[in-house]
């Protein structure tokens, strides 16, 4: 099961007992582009104000670099869209690579605020990577809060 809550997504699995566990959370950065602020969860905007309509990598990457933290290209990543892992984490960042993969060269009238090279579409967590990552460090990989947040409420 997927919950959308706008920029965030959390996905769950249905374990024994009726129970559902959280298994990965999703930024999804690129619907910041519209500049509907309601994309934005409420606690998410009291919290930090108004989010920019968009994130680039490079911006991204220093603020991550500047914490100490470290960001690596994964093999296999596509022409169109590089994912960059942060180990520290566990977090994959997708990055365009190429805004026009298909060679239209225009724009596409229904979506106006288009992506450039460099832009962030999306940052996906997963609990099952901090439990990997936290058991290699020497300080655990402390996630926050749990996928079941009372805070977001649904669209």
């Amino acid at each position: 099961m997927r919950r959308d809550y706008g920029l965030v997504e959390l996905s769950f699995a249905e374990g024994g007992e009726g129970a559902w566990s959280c298994f990965g959370i999703s930024v999804q950065v690129h619907r910041l582009r519209t500049g509907d602020a309601s994309a934005v969860p409420e606690p998410l905007r009291e919290a930090y104000g108004p989010f920019a309509p968009k994130l680039t990598f490079d911006r991204l990457s220093a603020a991550l670099t500047a914490r100490g933290l470290s960001i690596e290209l994964e093999d296999g990543t596509g022409e169109d869209v590089h994912r960059y892992r942060v180990p520290q984490s566990g977090a994959r960042i997708f990055v365009v690579a190429d805004p026009d993969p298909y060679g239209y060269g225009e724009p596409d009238p229904d979506e106006p605020a288009r992506s450039a090279r460099g832009d962030v579409l999306s940052i996906s967590l997963s609990p099952s990577w901090w439990s990997a990552v936290g058991a290699d460090q020497d300080t655990p990989v402390e996630p926050g809060p749990g996928c079941d947040s009372p805070h977001l409420k649904t669209r």
